[in-house]
């Protein structure tokens, strides 16, 4: 919804003031990396599916695409992303800002291994200029994930 919400998610780990709010757009992978002058790999973005009609969330690496054999194969259905006009009210977040953090009641996070080969990497916070860094077992631990995943390609091992 906002960077509003991600710093209230936050503040109850008194870590509210780690959220970066920036001046410019970081609602892409590259204009999130250049806002931060970081590699864009290092983006953990963050994409919205259904999977029999309940919305999951996979976070992984900025150089990631979905790989649709390996989702299948996971999740036993063919990789649907949540149309754009219901992501905000599906997850609680709007497109640009999705993040593990603050969403809506039932929405399943998973991260994907392609977060692995970093120390610290940078989800956004609810708004489309926004993000906070991360340490891996900070990331398991703020997104309440359910598991790790391996459905993402073309990324390569550090």
């Amino acid at each position: 919804m906002s960077i509003e919400k991600g710093r209230a998610y936050f503040a109850q780990f008194g870590m509210e003031d780690q959220v970066i709010e920036f001046h410019v757009s970081s609602a892409t992978v590259e204009l999130a990396a250049a806002a931060l002058s970081c590699e864009p790999q290092r983006i953990a973005k963050t994409l919205s599916f259904l999977v029999n009609e309940q919305a999951i969330l996979i976070v992984a690496a900025g150089d990631a695409r979905i790989d649709n054999p390996k989702y299948k194969a996971q999740f036993g259905v063919k990789a649907k992303m949540i149309a754009a006009e219901d992501v905000e009210p599906m997850i609680g977040h709007g497109i640009g800002g999705v993040c593990p953090f603050g969403i809506n009641e039932g929405v399943t996070v998973y991260l994907d291994e392609s977060l692995k080969r970093f120390t610290t990497v940078y989800p956004a916070c609810g708004s489309a200029n926004s993000a906070i860094e991360l340490t891996i077992p900070q990331l398991e631990q703020y997104s309440g994930y359910m598991a790790w995943v391996d459905v993402c390609k073309d990324w390569q091992e550090a």
